[in-house]
């Protein structure tokens, strides 16, 4: 029989049982969804409603938090799988067999994939070429051509050389009859997809770790509308595993593996680099630079260790990514060119001629990233008690992508851990999650094109905006949760049983930060002197 939190919290609780050691929970210091969260409420009565007082937490031998969390990832990454499986559906020609992408089916089915389209490109030919080494031509015998190279980070383009590899290997054993038989192009996205799963499970594994307190938080990743829509659109999750992870080794007090972790993934995609500043300046408020600086020289070491081979044999093919991203103008999805539609601007560079680099754009874009990481420091170092590092981190990874002029939608994965971290109000973050994943639809429809009954660009754009309109109403929210640290959830939460409201650490995720003492502040924004913890208070 289930209790609902107000009646418990008016009755005689048995005697709490308290942490048996650092990193053990006592039933009384975990937080039930059901008592906090009006969603989880309302999910669980079709199976017998919130958690009772006098129910027996922590008892379950097979089915622990960390496996139904995980149950749940793999359901979404099934589903997400059938979601694109239209686009591997094949057709016999005179020529063998061919991908049914005709009539634009890749967009009126919503199945697109950049994984797809990757094997067919030159720096993945099956003839024994070396991605960054050999260079490929793009729209050959045109106007337009280009000579190119693989557009992406080392560690991303060798992922998929070797799964370019494995699939050729699979297809040499199909034709002699000891595998099944399937079109190359299918197998290579099948084998990129096996291991994208296994390393967006990572992510949703280190999210748990570090949740604890607050476990079933991590559900909100594993079934989250942006993993079911874009964990196999392209191979952020690579980054997310890594990114994740080094922020558990470091609130595991292990800060050279952190910064291993932090620097693989800054050679997969650059977002987890982003994570050293946040953490550098905490580190600098709290004294512990020291720990800081150890984990950004170990980032250091392991992103040169995976780029500098590449980029002392094959220094044009290593700057592929970044003559990319520098000659690129704004992308159909960013703030600017959204400004650009409905106010008729020019942009700061004018018309662009092809291969023209939008030197403007690419200046006041890095600027106010810049400038916006400044205002983060300033917040970070004046807060009346010290922000946690994962509300820090979701801020820089949300103006990075609010001012950047490429936001491609799978980069909204990058703020799906960190947002569960830093803000874990379900309702809030299911809302944001779903309009975005919702962008997808008339993402799809406005490249169709009007001429193909397709969406004009303002329904998308419309829909851009108020993606970007709703993290800047989560970065709001968190501002304001650093400045008046109360009505962080985290930092304030519900014990299970009796009528107490147990204050839980000054940041569970802090490692070597959790409980210093401030050495280093900036006066102002209601400053209390070296204050590190919050009172004891019922979330609001």
């Amino acid at each position: 029989m289930s209790t609902s939190p107000e009646k418990a919290s008016t009755e005689t609780s048995e005697p709490v049982s308290a942490a048996v050691d650092g990193d053990s929970l006592g039933p009384a210091d975990r937080v039930a969804p059901t008592w906090t969260e009006s969603v989880a409420l309302r999910l669980s009565r079709p199976f017998g409603g919130p958690l009772g007082r006098h129910a027996q937490v922590g008892r379950q031998w097979f089915w622990t938090p960390l496996r139904v969390v995980l149950l749940l990832a793999t359901l979404t990454l099934a589903a997400g799988f059938l979601f694109k499986a239209p686009c591997l559906q094949t057709y016999d020609t005179k020529n063998g067999q061919q991908l049914d992408w005709r009539n634009s089916r890749q967009y009126t089915a919503m199945c697109y994939t950049d994984i797809i389209p990757r094997y067919g490109m030159g720096d993945l030919a099956p003839d024994g070429v070396f991605p960054y080494k050999t260079a490929w031509l793009e729209r050959a015998g045109t106007p337009q051509e280009k000579v190119r190279y693989m557009e992406y980070p080392v560690l991303t383009g060798l992922f998929q050389w070797v799964n370019a590899k494995i699939a050729d290997g699979w297809s040499t054993l199909a034709s002699m009859g000891w595998l099944p038989a399937m079109m190359i192009t299918v197998l290579y996205f099948n084998v990129s997809v096996f291991w994208l799963t296994a390393a967006w499970l990572t992510t949703v594994w280190a999210l748990v770790m570090l949740c604890r307190r607050r476990v079933w938080d991590a559900a909100l990743a594993a079934v989250s509308p942006l993993a079911f829509v874009h964990v196999f659109t392209n191979f952020d999750a690579l980054a997310t595993a890594f990114g994740t992870a080094g922020l558990l080794a470091w609130s595991r007090r292990r800060p050279v593996l952190a910064g291993v972790l932090i620097g693989l993934g800054g050679a997969a995609k650059l977002y987890p680099l982003f994570f050293l500043g946040p953490l550098l300046v905490l580190c600098l408020r709290s004294g512990r630079l020291r720990e800081g600086m150890h984990t950004l020289l170990a980032a250091a070491v392991s992103w040169l260790a995976v780029n500098l081979p590449i980029l002392l044999l094959y220094p044009t093919g290593w700057r592929e990514f970044f003559r990319l991203n520098a000659e690129r103008p704004a992308d159909p999805d960013s703030l600017y060119n959204a400004l650009s539609y409905f106010t008729g601007w020019p942009g700061f560079d004018g018309p662009l001629a092809s291969g023209q680099a939008p030197v403007v754009l690419n200046l006041v874009s890095g600027a106010l990233f810049v400038l916006a990481c400044a205002g983060i420091a300033w917040l970070a170092l004046a807060a009346p008690v010290r922000p946690r590092l994962a509300q820090l981190c979701f801020l820089v990874v949300a103006v990075f992508l609010l001012t950047n002029k490429v936001w491609s939608p799978q980069y909204s994965l990058w703020l799906v851990p960190l947002a569960v971290l830093a803000i874990p109000r379900w309702r809030l973050l299911l809302s944001w999650m779903l309009v975005d994943a919702l962008v997808w639809a008339p993402r799809m429809y406005y490249y169709l094109g009007t001429g193909n009954k397709g969406l004009p660009e303002g329904w998308f754009l419309g829909a851009v905006v108020l993606r970007d309109a709703v993290v800047v109403a989560l970065c709001v929210l968190v501002v304001r949760e650093i400045l008046d640290p109360a009505r962080d959830r985290v930092r304030t939460t519900l014990a299970l049983r009796g009528n107490r409201t147990a204050p839980v650490a000054d940041d569970p995720c802090g490692g070597f930060l959790d409980g210093a003492r401030d050495r280093f502040t900036l006066p102002g924004l209601r400053h209390r002197g070296g204050a590190d913890r919050v009172p004891a208070g019922q979330p609001s």
